[in-house]
Parts: C-alpha cells; sequence; structure tokens
C-alpha cells in the first residue's frame, strides 16, 4: 500500500535522535521486565461498552466475544470499577492528557478548543526521554502537541476511506491526505509500522493508538457486515421504561425505538424497491465510499433490509427490531477492532517488544448498548459512567489479576508517568494505578468516592447538565439546568437504577453523608462557582426543535407506557 510505504519512510526520520536511557527505582514486589523503562501502548476505543468485552462477562458479550482484547485481560488485569470524569469522547480524551478534570484543562465539551500548550503526559514523558506518537483519532480542535510523530483523523473520522492529517517532515506543514481503506484498518496498520520503525532505538516509545470504532453510526468492516445478522441477543430487562423518578431522563433524546435515524444509524432503505437510505441527515459516510465498496455494502445489507420492509413491522415488534439491528451493527464494528488488537499483540510478542511493554486497552467512556431504551452516553448512570479497562505488563502485573478499587481515567497520566520514572506534577488531580496493578496497595482504600460532572447542554441527545458523587454503593446526582431535580441509587439494591431514592426517609442518613462528601471532593478538586452556568432557556427550546427536527419528524415511535405508536 503507497501509504504505508511513504508513512514508513516519514517514520525512519524520528529515529536520529537518541539518549541514554536512565534506570529508575524498580517496583517494590518485582523488578520491571528487563529491568529498564517500559515501552507504552495505549489503545483507545471510542464508546466501547463494558458490556460488548466478552472478558467483563456481560450475556451480550458471550454471543460478540472479542477474544483478543481479552488477551490483555488474561495476561494482566482487568478493573472493575474504572469511570470517567465526564462522559463525552473530547473531554474524557483531555482528561487523560492532562491527569485533570474538565474544569481545569478547559476542556468542558466538544466543540471547546483544546489549550494544546498546557502540561500533558506526552510532553513530560518526551522530557524523560520517551519518542511519543499519537495515531488515529484527536477529536481535540487543534493539532496535537508533545508527541514525536502524529496521524490523526479529521474531526470524528469516517470509516471508510477517511482523511488524516499528518505533518509533512519536510515541510513542517500539516498535510491533509484521503487514505482508501477502512479506518480500523489503516489505524492499526499505521501503528505497526510506527511501532517498527521505533523498535530498534535506544529510547523507549509511548504509542497512543487511537480508534473511531466503534462511535455512532457503526459501520462495520465489509467482511463483518452480515456477521450477526441470525444472532439474537438479548435486550436489556429496561429497554421499556417509564424512567419513573427521573425527570432528566424523561426529557432526553436518545432512545432507540424513538431517536435513531433509520437510513444513518439502522442502514435502512426508504422501501424493499429503493436502494437509496431512509432517513439520513449525514451522507458522507456513504458518499465517501468507492464504486466497488458501495456494492459490496448495498449487496451484504439489501436481504436484511427486504426482509424488514416484508414484515412490516409496528408498535413494540418494531422497537425490538431497531435494538437487534442497532446492537447487530455495533458489535460487527467491535469485530475489526478486535483483530487490530490482536495484531498489535501478535506483532509485540513476535519482535520481542512484548516483554517491556505496557499495553492498554480502554475507551472514552461507557456506552448504552439497550439499557433504559438508550443508545449513546453522557449520564452519570453506570453504563455511560463505567470505561472499561485492561493493563498487561509481564513480569510485573500478575496475569488474571482483577482490580475493585475505584479508579478513573483521571488516573492514567500519572500512572504513565510514574512507571516511566519521570516526576508526577503536583497539580494533576488524579493517582498513580501502579500499586494496585502490582498488588501492593496495602488492602487500604484507593478512593472512597469518584466525582462526575457533564457539561455538553444544550446539545445532541439533551442530556442536561449534572454533577455527582459515586461510593462504592451509592450514588448522588444534581440535574441542574434547565430542572434542579435531585436522584440517588442504591447499587447494591438496584442495580440498573431505576429507583431513585432522594425522597425515600430511609436514605436521609445515606443522603446527608454523600451530600457532605461532594462538597468535599468539590474543594478538593477546585470547583468553582462558574462551573455551574445555566444555559439561557431560549438556547434550550431552540435546541429542542432543532434536534427533533434532524431525527425526522414525520414518522412514528413506539410508547412502551401505551403499548402503542405514537406521533413524532
Amino acid at each position: 500500500m503507497r501509504y504505508l510505504s511513504i508513512l514508513f519512510v516519514m517514520l525512519l526520520g524520528f529515529q536520529s535522535c537518541k539518549n541514554e536511557t536512565p534506570t529508575v527505582e524498580p517496583a517494590l514486589t518485582v523488578e520491571p521486565a528487563l529491568n529498564k523503562r517500559p515501552n507504552i501502548v495505549y489503545i483507545m476505543a471510542d464508546d466501547h461498552a463494558e458490556q460488548a468485552i466478552s472478558a467483563y462477562g456481560h450475556p451480550i458479550s458471550q454471543l460478540a466475544p472479542t477474544p483478543n482484547i481479552d488477551r490483555i485481560a488474561t495476561e494482566g488485569a482487568l478493573f472493575q470499577n474504572n469511570f470517567c470524569t465526564n462522559s463525552i469522547c473530547g473531554p474524557s480524551r483531555a482528561v487523560v492528557l492532562t491527569g485533570k478534570f474538565s474544569h481545569a484543562n478547559g476542556f468542558r465539551m466538544n466543540g471547546d478548543q483544546f489549550d494544546g500548550s498546557q502540561q500533558t503526559f506526552p510532553k513530560l514523558l518526551q522530557k524523560a526521554g520517551y519518542n511519543t506518537a499519537v495515531i488515529g483519532k484527536w477529536h481535540l480542535h487543534g493539532l496535537p502537541q508533545g508527541f514525536d510523530y502524529w496521524n490523526i483523523l479529521t474531526d470524528q473520522g469516517n470509516y471508510y476511506n477517511p482523511d488524516f492529517i499528518a505533518i509533512n517532515t519536510s515541510t513542517k506543514v500539516a498535510d491533509t491526505t484521503r487514505v482508501e481503506g477502512y479506518a480500523t484498518d489503516i489505524i492499526t496498520q499505521d501503528g505497526i509500522a510506527y511501532l517498527n520503525s521505533v523498535k530498534d532505538d535506544d529510547k523507549p516509545f509511548m504509542l497512543m493508538l487511537q480508534h473511531k470504532a466503534p462511535h455512532r453510526n457503526w459501520m462495520p468492516a465489509l467482511r463483518h457486515a452480515n456477521k450477526y445478522d441470525t444472532v439474537e441477543f438479548p435486550l436489556p430487562d429496561s429497554y421499556f421504561t417509564a424512567h419513573e423518578g427521573s425527570q432528566a431522563s424523561k426529557e432526553q433524546l436518545q432512545t432507540i425505538y424513538k431517536d435513531m435515524y433509520e437510513g444513518h444509524d439502522l442502514k435502512l432503505t426508504k422501501s424493499k424497491d429503493s436502494p437509496e437510505l431512509a432517513w439520513n441527515p449525514w451522507k458522507s459516510d456513504f458518499e465517501r465510499m468507492t464504486t466497488a465498496q458501495r456494492r459490496a455494502w448495498d449487496s451484504a445489507y439489501q436481504a436484511k433490509n427486504d426482509a424488514f420492509h416484508d414484515a412490516n413491522l409496528s408498535g413494540k415488534d418494531l422497537a425490538n427490531y431497531k435494538g437487534q439491528r442497532y446492537l447487530q451493527d455495533y458489535l460487527a464494528t467491535i469485530a475489526s477492532m478486535d483483530e487490530g488488537v490482536g495484531e498489535v499483540l501478535d506483532y509485540l510478542k513476535e519482535t520481542g517488544l512484548a516483554e517491556n511493554t505496557i499495553v492498554i486497552y480502554t475507551t472514552d467512556q461507557g456506552f448504552y448498548l439497550g439499557e433504559k431504551g438508550w443508545f449513546d452516553k453522557r449520564y452519570m448512570y453506570e453504563e455511560s459512567l463505567a470505561m472499561p479497562l485492561l493493563v498487561k505488563y509481564p513480569g510485573t502485573i500478575k496475569p488474571g489479576t482483577v482490580i475493585e478499587d475505584l479508579t478513573q481515567n483521571l488516573d492514567f497520566a500519572e500512572t504513565f508517568l510514574d512507571y516511566a520514572g519521570a516526576e508526577i506534577p503536583e497539580d494533576m488531580q488524579g493517582k498513580s494505578l501502579r500499586p494496585l496493578l502490582e498488588n501492593r496497595n496495602n488492602d487500604e482504600d484507593f478512593r472512597d468516592a469518584v466525582y462526575y460532572h457533564y457539561y455538553d447542554y444544550p446539545a445532541f441527545h439533551m442530556v442536561k447538565k449534572h454533577y455527582g458523587v459515586r461510593t462504592k454503593r451509592y450514588k448522588l446526582m444534581h440535574f441542574y439546568d434547565d430542572i434542579d431535580t435531585w436522584e440517588l441509587y442504591d447499587l447494591q439494591e438496584d442495580p440498573n437504577e431505576i429507583n431513585n431514592q432522594i425522597d425515600n426517609p430511609d436514605y436521609d442518613t445515606i443522603e446527608a453523608e454523600l451530600r457532605t462528601r461532594l462538597i468535599a471532593l468539590q474543594e478538593e478538586y477546585n470547583v468553582k462557582a462558574q462551573e455551574f452556568k445555566q444555559a439561557p432557556k431560549e438556547n434550550v427550546e431552540r435546541a429542542y426543535k432543532q434536534f427533533k427536527r434532524l431525527r425526522g419528524e414525520t414518522g412514528t415511535s413506539y410508547n412502551p407506557q401505551t403499548d402503542k405508536d405514537t406521533k413524532l
């Protein structure tokens, strides 16, 4: 592939600068592999739910396993209670880079401009003698800083024939190039090309390999387009719910059987006789396909679209069909991700790099796979808050380790710096995960509670601004924009977060303790009053009209409360 050949030549330019590798103190329980600073390969998916990683054991994932991602947990550690600080793409990435909450790093919501001049862990690793690279999704509305090499998708990126921005090593100017192929495969190949270019360098390396998949609109690789057509996935018990006790849940616009776009999200055609997609406000994903790609795509989807039109579904049957169709595409999109992880792991093993390389697999936040009837993320409820995290480092992390402590993406930067032997700045707000990974936390609570704050409102899906605290058992949230409501959940008794206990006197003592802990966390993390600004009411009203219009107001949607279709 001509692109990869050019890329490899470009990458060779980064091998010229070599420094002596300083030594660091060994771990308390076991020496780092080869007694030298580890390489770091950080693989980040986009919107990959824990429910869709088979190492986590969810029924959905057992029907669509991820054996290569699971290898990381089998050979290393799996985190059961890792959470994001702000469940949305760009802000989560900014937290990972800086080790600081959104209000501290300045990137609160998608559309903000990340201040690339600020302190980040890649910059600190560079100063510590690491070769650093980021490949794939960036989504921070500015060019990367702190990397010896970068090749990033434009904005959100596209699944087919995506555009990449990279620094031209000759002109030092960013060039945009369209690369034919499937985004997951291209990013994986570029990542391996980078690893190949630095594998013999004296300097350790840190690669951030960041995928678009499985972000909306879940377009699988052509080889996987029919992978799960005959599989019936279990829809969650809460798929049809009235959202009693949660006004914020009632007013969202991310319900599968109400807010998905039939053409864009579900890839349905207008009719059996028409190849034209149904309602699809964004056509670019399909328009950028080559003639051959589009022909193969249409062929893969034709039979199931014909069957859909022949069935003439309505009501609950149609709502269930949409849930199945969503899961089939979402999980088929993950299949190429899992293959790519396997290719990277195999490359590290074959080249002998694996023994001194930390491999991390995670995503930017959790995702809904039909829970509460939803897709997307944003809320502080578990499916959105939970952030899968799997880490391996041979000789240092014991295979099969399971970590139950409360951790966050806030802790990633500190962990990387710790393993690199670099000083962790005092203004970073997280903690190194190294003691947990090496089983030397002395049975102490790593953290007794996590803080969360979501700002992106009014915006897509109209999830209201909120903040909250989660302990090992309880969760308290405050929705403060457009409404003023509190929610309290007992995760032990109500893991699906259906019953809001905020008005239950039996929980008054718990509520008081949670409010006290919440205030203490806001003080600890220096959360100021300006973080609770509300949008003008006219902006909210305009946004609701805009997004309802965008989803298409002509059709019907299933209403589980009346068990009938209702007009949108």
